[in-house]
């Protein structure tokens, strides 16, 4: 037996407002698929460029010391 027949097999077993859970699940789980393969990649060169950029002149400053 295969996944999607076990799938169907037990939401059958399911109430009514329970399967309509379980639709409401599995719509959540392909929306965030599709917003997954839609995001697009970090671009790293430009993520270093800007970390660099921000932190630039952070090595003269003093570093902090514990409050208590």
């Amino acid at each position: 037996m295969t996944t999607l027949e076990s799938i169907h097999q037990y939401a059958e077993m399911l109430p009514a407002p329970l399967q309509r859970e379980v639709l409401d699940f599995v719509m959540f789980l392909l929306s965030k698929q599709e917003q997954e393969t839609t995001v697009e990649p970090v671009d790293t060169e430009w993520s270093n460029f800007s970390l660099a950029s921000v932190m630039r002149g952070m090595e003269n400053e003093d570093t902090p010391q514990n409050i208590h």
